[in-house]
């Protein structure tokens, strides 16, 4: 007769994988197409260039399949053994059918079921507390988090409000149970819906369903009221990591890095100044990238991978429209 074990199950990340599009959206472009300029740009929001998805054969499930490709060929993955895919999205290709389902049949995992999950900015931050909590349940092995947005099919390149801060990419890691004492460890998860009408898509859903109007007056864009959004986000970002480092007895000297969503350079400064870390410790790609919403974190960990070794003690904040926002305590799981 088999005993269960009583040793609680740990999700670790096992893979990271990432991808951007090859056509660049230069501050110097937007130059030309509204009233900006590179040094307004920069100051502000500490962004150079972003990446576009030109292409319309080339929808969000594009970038999160290429992600998630590289990922399973980095390390010799079999789709096959895939239990779950999760994408965190807020430009899924279709309404009512989620992408994830399509990206889990074009990767080759035909034994996974896979479902969307929208919460903005902060969609693959809770997407990594989701993903750990089905691998923790011991009923999983292999659980594909992927973290894509198109944010170019929704930005208005009239308005200098948000066309400046946007990109388009993806990211993909995997949860696997832990197979040593690091993986992912507390999380600090918040909401609040009353800030849901300063940073939308107006039109499109039940409240606003899409008619003539709501083209002619460009209601299937993003929105942002950029001041209440600055402001919460500075001060919601910071509070949630402070809260995370307290609960598991954290000083600024025990965090490896900090991989904050890359929204603008002053949020994240202000964060990692409440943390008390030094800026070699705060991971950044906004200056390549843009707000990529729901890849920002992924793209973090994809691109500075090397940097990470078994042990390291990681902290993920983000923060983003509805409003939701939290952080994520992670001690990374293996050497490169």
């Amino acid at each position: 007769m088999n005993q269960r074990s009583n040793k609680v199950l740990k999700a670790a990340i096992t893979a990271v994988g990432g991808y951007v599009p090859d056509t660049v959206l230069s501050n110097q472009d937007l130059e030309k197409m509204v009233d900006t300029n590179d040094e307004w740009i920069t100051s502000r929001t500490g962004i150079k260039e972003r990446r576009i998805a030109r292409n319309p054969l080339e929808p969000t499930s594009f970038l999160a399949i290429q992600a998630a490709n590289q990922l399973l060929q980095k390390k010799n993955i079999d789709p096959l053994t895939i239990d779950l895919v999760l994408v965190a999205t807020v430009t899924p290709d279709l309404g009512v059918a989620a992408t994830a389902a399509y990206v889990a049949t074009q990767i080759g995992a035909h034994n996974a079921f896979g479902f969307d999950l929208q919460a903005a900015c902060s969609g693959f931050l809770y997407g990594m507390s989701t993903a750990s909590m089905y691998i923790e349940s011991g009923r999983y092995k292999k659980v594909l988090l992927i973290g894509a947005d198109k944010m170019s099919s929704i930005v208005d390149y009239t308005d200098r409000t948000t066309c400046i801060i946007f990109g388009d990419g993806a990211g993909a890691v995997l949860f696997e149970p832990s197979e040593n004492d690091f993986g992912y460890e507390n999380a600090y998860l918040r909401s609040d819906g009353s800030g849901r009408d300063s940073l939308n898509i107006k039109a499109g859903g039940s409240l606003h369903p899409f008619d003539e109007n709501t083209f002619i007056n460009g209601s299937h864009n993003i929105i942002q009221d950029g001041q209440t959004v600055f402001k919460n986000a500075v001060k919601n970002m910071a509070d949630a990591s402070e809260k995370v480092m307290i609960q598991n007895k954290l000083s600024g000297d025990d965090i490896a890095f900090l991989l904050p969503h890359q929204a603008n350079k002053r949020i994240i400064d202000a964060t990692s100044r409440r943390m008390n870390l030094s800026g070699d410790r705060v991971l950044m790609n906004i200056e390549k990238y843009g707000n990529t919403t729901s890849a920002t974190l992924p793209l973090l960990l994809s691109d500075y991978e090397s940097k990470f070794s078994k042990g390291d003690k990681l902290l993920f904040a983000a923060f983003g429209g509805g409003f939701t926002w939290g952080a994520v305590y992670l001690t990374w799981n293996y050497n490169n």
